[in-house]
């Protein structure tokens, strides 16, 4: 149930924005479970080359679908809201299928698994077979985000967080009975991620659409497709350079001194600060949600909460805790440990920037106003190539550090735009008042 007007208490915060985060960090576990099955295979790093090619196409073209979540805990405020945003995502549905489709069964997608992912000529059959599987995951998470919008918009997170964990323990099943019937191929990584997604589809649809009938008005708001693609076509932008901003990075650390210690460091120490970071991707959903409710209370959770990461990316970088987690938990060996630990001290500055961007970028939706984090977006890209191409340049011997720096810098920049543009947007709105008052 929506907080009343005014009336909201640390606890609610709380019980809204953990679940949500918690949900985020559980779905990673997801990789784990399909890495882990494929991984016992026969012919493991094949398998496992072939599933990583598709899943990697798979995390491109998904980015439009993923955005409905967000489009509609935005916009959606009655049942015919629910109904126009709904047929108008039949139309980039209908778009990427037919582009999946494409890559799947033509000679096109051949061309695009040879000399965009370096796939290897008898790889293509078996990607194409696995991408074909993993297509239809792309209806089902559009059918799910649409309706975990309603969900969140109903502030019942609870239940994301439920529907992880029984998509997580089916997964886990049906592993099991992959490794126990000895039948482990790329196609049995994309069949689990199929199954996990289709499981939390049906339960997301059950819930949202128990919301909708009991909890919405049929008719309040008139939601038009200008108004929607006005929001919608930013967002998706902004999330398709968010994708393309670490593969940039990798092309220029592969100038460095050490290519493969560059790299490697590089990719450990990133998802290390993803992983801590993947608790807060929803920090825009508390401005959505309840920052109109009482924006003092919103602010202030806000500033509690944006620095857990880094507390905990300080206590791996500096206290043995760090060579322990590096050692046991990843598995790295001890100069791959020490050389990721350094990179990882220049990701602290990512750390405490990233869940303001976030939570500016929440205000930008919340008044509809993506265009203008899209704007940021961009300048943060542009940051990180002219960054990691001067730092390789005439440092090429920090190797992964290089990259590190350029990502921080980058997500700064877009700090400093984001918070230019939201204090004029209040700017504004005060001189509005005056006015009226």
């Amino acid at each position: 149930m929506k907080a009343s007007e005014g009336h909201l208490s640390y606890r609610q915060l709380s019980n809204f924005f953990i679940p949500l985060g918690f949900s985020a960090s559980l779905t990673s576990i997801t990789h784990v479970i399909i890495n882990g099955t494929l991984s016992r295979g026969e012919n493991a790093a094949f398998i496992i080359a072939c599933y990583a090619v598709a899943f990697a196409l798979f995390g491109i073209i998904e980015r439009p679908i993923i955005v409905f979540r967000q489009t509609c805990s935005a916009l959606v405020k009655d049942v015919q809201s629910f109904k126009v945003l709904s047929l108008f995502m039949i139309v980039p549905m209908v778009l990427i299928i037919g582009f999946s489709l494409t890559m799947a069964f033509t000679s096109f997608g051949d061309w695009v698994y040879m000399n965009l992912f370096n796939a290897d000529a008898n790889m293509v059959d078996t990607i194409s077979d696995t991408f074909a599987i993993i297509l239809f995951v792309i209806i089902f998470s559009g059918i799910r985000g649409l309706y975990q919008g309603v969900i969140i918009n109903h502030l019942e997170t609870k239940w994301l967080t439920i529907m992880v964990v029984i998509r997580l323990i089916i997964m886990f099943l049906v592993a099991y009975s992959f490794v126990y019937f000895d039948y482990i191929t790329s196609l049995s990584g994309a069949i689990l991620f199929l199954v996990g997604m289709f499981i939390e589809c049906i339960i997301s649809v059950w819930k949202g659409h128990g919301i909708l009938k009991f909890s919405y008005r049929k008719k309040g708001t008139d939601l038009r497709n200008g108004e929607i693609a006005k929001f919608y076509v930013p967002l998706v932008f902004y999330f398709v350079i968010q994708t393309i901003l670490v593969p940039v990075i990798y092309v220029f650390l592969a100038k460095t001194n050490n290519i493969e210690m560059g790299i490697a460091s590089f990719a450990l120490a990133f998802s290390i600060t993803q992983m801590l970071l993947s608790f807060f991707m929803y920090t825009h959903q508390l401005v959505l949600q309840l920052y109109e409710v009482n924006r003092q209370k919103v602010i202030r959770f806000i500033i509690f909460i944006s620095l857990l990461p880094t507390l905990a990316l300080v206590l791996l970088c500096y206290t043995p805790a760090g060579m322990w987690f590096m050692g046991e938990v990843m598995g790295a060996n001890e100069e791959l440990a020490l050389t990721t630990i350094v990179v990882l001290k220049f990701f602290i500055i990512k750390t405490l920037v990233f869940p303001w961007v976030d939570f500016l970028n929440g205000y930008l939706m919340l008044y509809r106003k993506t265009k203008r984090m899209a704007i940021a977006q961009i300048l943060n890209l542009v940051t990180v190539i002219v960054t990691v191409s001067l730092l390789v340049t005439f440092f090429p011997s920090l190797n992964g550090v290089n990259g590190s720096i350029a990502a921080s810098l980058g997500e700064l920049v877009a700090l400093v735009i984001v918070s230019t543009i939201v204090l004029r947007m209040m700017g504004k709105s005060e001189k509005q008042v005056r006015k009226t008052s």
